[in-house]
């Protein structure tokens, strides 16, 4: 008996330490993207994706983030640093995804040309306003940023609902009403080409047009261009800056001009500070290829989703800035090419589960990888370790490659960032 009540104790005593550590224990991240139906008016049938990251707050800031041509939500996801910035200060981030042949958002017509007037400005406002009743999100940090076609959204959401966002950062986007289009066309290739000049006068009375009576604060705007960029021409920058400079009612005279980085040149309108009301950065010898390198991080610096937050600690660290180098080396033919890419760790932590994300050139289309993932296979990729190579210690590298097609176009990315970190090149 006695022998018999020992094993009893010793069992009861084995699971109330299994209790004591399922309570103790962290809970495991459980954060996805997930797709959103019946989320609202929506007349041209546009997706919802949404990302919520574990521990937001009860009244978290929103994020729209609207992809380039060719796209979708869930590429502009896992493309893009914005998810992983979202795990870091606790924000939500709505993806949309245009249905349409060539997957562009529609920036030209008269009903997305005007507040509540239709078309995919109207599916995107319902996503918003979704989140805001769904996830208690906060209607005084609702912001919207993207790329190329959601780069030009970003300036017609903006424009439009001036009382639904408080800020927009467009990269690689033209003015406000620039692309318009009476004939039911979706390409202006006057816009396109940077051959439409107007004065900042008229480019202002645009954006005002498309709300009458609307007398509420205007939001701010960051606005980001490659003086190479040969699918919405670099004149498409100064427009920009001269539209929302006049909106805002300021002198098209710099408060501040710097370069944050080499070959960057950043202007700030009506303030020297991280929120001035117009934000303008120009990338010297881009071309159609953003965001990247770290850009993403200065957007959520712009929009103030930064402040108050810090690293996530559940997040492992990685080295900063420069403590990586990439080697690039392709072999090209007529239609395609294979690339070699080597991740070198420079500095003095160990990185561990790595994502390294950089853009293709246009016309490039990855067909096949090796001792990675990559994913989308074209325009702003991620690529992921492997299960046996996630770690690698100082002073080493891992490598993976891939082949792919291309078009004629067999430049290389000019820039990569490691697990949200600015990279070096070889």
């Amino acid at each position: 008996m006695k022998l018999k009540a020992r094993i009893a104790s010793a069992i009861l005593a084995a699971v109330a330490l299994v209790i004591a550590g399922l309570m103790t224990a962290p809970p495991a991240a459980s954060a996805q993207l997930t797709e959103v139906t019946g989320f609202g008016a929506n007349p041209t049938n546009l997706r919802m994706h949404l990302y919520v990251p574990d521990g937001v707050g009860a009244r978290p800031p929103l994020l729209v983030a609207v992809h380039y041509c060719t796209g979708s939500g869930p590429a502009f996801h896992s493309g893009t640093e914005f998810a992983s910035l979202a795990d870091r200060y606790k924000f939500i981030v709505v993806y949309p995804s245009a249905t349409r042949s060539g997957s562009c958002f529609d920036v030209s017509s008269p009903q997305a040309l005007r507040h509540d007037g239709g078309s995919d400005p109207v599916g995107i406002v319902s996503m918003v306003r979704y989140v805001q009743e769904r996830h208690n999100a906060d209607p005084e940090r609702t912001y919207v940023t993207g790329a190329s076609s959601g780069g030009m959204m970003t300036n017609v959401l903006i424009g439009a609902y001036p009382d639904v966002f408080k800020a927009g950062a467009s990269f690689m986007g033209v003015p406000f009403a620039c692309f318009a289009t009476t004939d039911g066309s979706m390409w202006n290739s006057t816009c396109s080409g940077g051959q439409l000049i107007r004065t900042p006068q008229q480019w202002g009375d645009l954006v005002r047009a498309a709300y009458p009576g609307y007398s509420g604060p205007r939001p701010r705007m960051q606005i980001w261009h490659g003086t190479e960029d040969s699918t919405l021409r670099y004149p498409n920058f100064q427009e920009q800056i001269k539209q929302w400079t006049n909106v805002h009612g300021l002198s098209q005279t710099p408060s501040l001009t710097d370069q944050p980085r080499s070959g960057w040149t950043r202007t700030r309108y009506g303030s020297t500070g991280v929120k001035a009301p117009v934000e303008a950065i120009s990338l010297q010898g881009v071309g159609h290829s953003l965001p990247q390198g770290g850009m993403a991080a200065m957007v959520i610096d712009f929009f103030g989703l930064s402040e108050g937050g810090g690293p996530d600690p559940t997040i492992t660290p990685t080295p900063p800035v420069g403590q990586c180098r990439i080697t690039y080396t392709m072999n090209t033919w007529n239609t395609g090419y294979t690339a070699a890419i080597t991740i070198a760790n420079t500095g003095t932590a160990q990185v561990s589960n790595w994502s390294l994300a950089f853009t293709l050139p246009s016309g490039q289309t990855i067909t096949s990888t090796w001792n990675a993932s990559i994913s989308p296979n074209s325009g702003q990729v991620t690529a992921r370790n492997a299960s046996y190579n996630g770690s690698i210690a100082p002073g080493a590298s891992a490598s993976f490659g891939f082949q792919a097609t291309h078009g004629g176009n067999t430049a290389k990315p000019t820039a990569f960032t490691l697990n949200g970190t600015a990279c070096t090149t070889a």
